[in-house]
This record gives C-alpha cells, sequence and structure tokens, in this order.
C-alpha cells in the first residue's frame, strides 16, 4: 500500500486573484509571421489535427517549435516577455534564483465559424500563453475562471498562470493563435559553491 492510498485529500475551494498579463507584440509582427507560415507549413507535414479541448478547424501537434523553426524567433520574444514579467510584476527575478523558462508545448491553431475551446487549464505550467496572429472582429474572447473576457486582437499576448481556468466559446469570427507553455528549469551548473 502505497502512502497516497493511505491519506484522504479533500478539496477546497478558494477564490484567489491570478494575473493576466496581456501586450502588443505589434512590434515584433516579422516574428508573428514567421509562426504564422511554420502554422501552414504543419498543415501540409502534419494535416491532421491533434485531439485535445481545442475543437478548432486545424490544431498543429503538441511540439510545433520542435517541428518547425519558424516558431523559434516568437517562443524566444514569449520567453523574454514571461522573465520579464516574473522580474515587474510578480517580484522573482529567475536568473538570481538559478531558473530560467522555457518553452514546452507550443502549437498553432485555426479557429473558424462555430469553433470552440473547452474549459480547462494547463497545470503544472507556470505560465501559459496565447498569441493571437489573426483575430477578426466578431472573434470569440478568451474567458478566464468564467467571468473575465479578453476580447483578441491581431499581434496580441495574453500571458497567464497556468493553473487559470479558461475557454473559448463558439466564435463567429476566424482567429488563428499560437499558444505555449513556459515551465521553470533549474540551472545547477550555474550555482557557484
Amino acid at each position: 500500500m502505497s502512502p497516497s492510498d493511505k491519506v484522504q485529500i479533500r478539496t477546497v475551494e478558494v477564490s484567489a486573484e491570478l494575473p493576466v498579463f496581456i501586450c502588443d507584440l505589434s512590434l515584433i509582427k516579422p516574428q508573428l509571421d514567421r509562426a504564422r507560415e511554420g502554422i501552414e507549413e504543419l498543415r501540409i507535414s502534419h494535416p491532421e489535427s491533434t485531439f485535445s479541448n481545442v475543437k478548432s478547424a486545424y490544431m498543429s501537434p503538441w511540439h510545433s517549435h520542435l517541428l518547425n523553426p519558424k516558431f523559434s524567433p516568437l517562443t524566444d520574444s514569449v520567453v523574454t516577455i514571461a522573465q520579464e514579467v516574473s522580474k515587474s510584476h510578480l517580484s522573482a527575478n529567475l536568473q538570481s534564483l538559478n531558473l530560467e523558462l522555457v518553452v514546452t508545448d507550443c502549437w498553432g491553431a485555426i479557429y473558424d465559424k462555430s469553433n470552440y475551446t473547452q474549459i480547462h487549464n494547463h497545470f503544472p505550467s507556470e505560465f501559459s500563453a496565447v498569441i493571437y496572429l489573426e483575430a477578426h472582429e466578431d472573434s470569440a474572447p478568451i474567458i478566464f475562471a468564467k467571468k473575465m473576457h479578453v476580447k483578441p486582437k491581431p499581434n496580441m499576448l495574453v500571458l497567464f498562470p497556468g493553473i487559470l481556468v479558461h475557454e473559448v466559446p463558439e466564435t463567429e469570427g476566424r482567429r488563428v493563435v499560437v499558444a505555449m507553455n513556459l515551465n521553470k528549469r533549474a540551472l545547477f551548473d550555474s550555482v557557484k559553491t
């Protein structure tokens, strides 16, 4: 019998404020355009949508950033932004703590009319990110914790804690996104003794 078989676990729901960070990525439009090209190339090389809670016209594989190098400039930028957010808004200088953020999952999704995403979270990821490459005026919002609605705009990054539940209701307008999960990694090789 394992220790977990002996311990009873109960869930207590606590309402907690979790931050959502929004950033305009218009200044790195070439990186967004390259990621968009990467999605189209993966639609050819990996035409079957990945099975998930994303019910879109197309979803690329979970590790798209490892399959197509056109995602790398964007993933690198999102990591840099998330590290700055950690330092300036969450009081955690990851580098001084011998930690770094790495993208562990990255995928593209193309939503057409009536496509949606079921409610879910990205635990155990530290951060999750959605980058809107395209977002028509009538595309559906991303909804956090069933109450906060964020209307997508082209070139917009939404960065949030991976544990935060979110969903996308059926959309009227087209939207094309790159989503990713970021996790902390210890830098043991840089620890001075």
